[in-house]
């Protein structure tokens, strides 16, 4: 069941969330409920191989799995996708940001919203 969560999310190409998953299983005759779907996805995250998007209540594919590192995603308003980059300087800069008041970063996740060039 893990393995197929995470190739739902793999293929869909945009966030997914937990109960699109489900319909997913569903249709493909699995038995599936919603508990099964989120301790899957939980145990995705630990791993590293997806990334929550919290704004969306959603979950992606992460391009870069086991290698630590911060995710910046880009969301699209107008046609829901997700874009991660990774780019140190605004790593850097949240880190520097906090230490300056003594604040401890668990999860440096940052999500912008916009336009992507597509939908422009």
């Amino acid at each position: 069941m893990r393995k197929r969560v995470l190739e739902m999310v793999w293929h869909s190409h945009k966030p997914v969330g937990a109960y699109a998953l489900l319909d997913g299983l569903l249709e493909e005759g699995h038995r599936a409920a919603p508990t099964t779907v989120y301790r899957a996805l939980d145990f995705l995250l630990g791993l590293g191989l997806v990334h929550r998007i919290a704004s969306l209540n959603a979950f992606v594919g992460c391009p870069q799995p086991g290698q630590p590192h911060t995710g910046q995603f880009l969301i699209c308003e107008a046609c829901g996708s997700a874009e991660e980059i990774d780019d140190d300087g605004i790593a850097q800069a949240v880190r520097r940001g906090a230490e300056r008041i003594g604040f401890r970063v668990q999860h440096p996740t940052i999500e912008i919203t916009g336009r992507c060039p597509r939908c422009r």
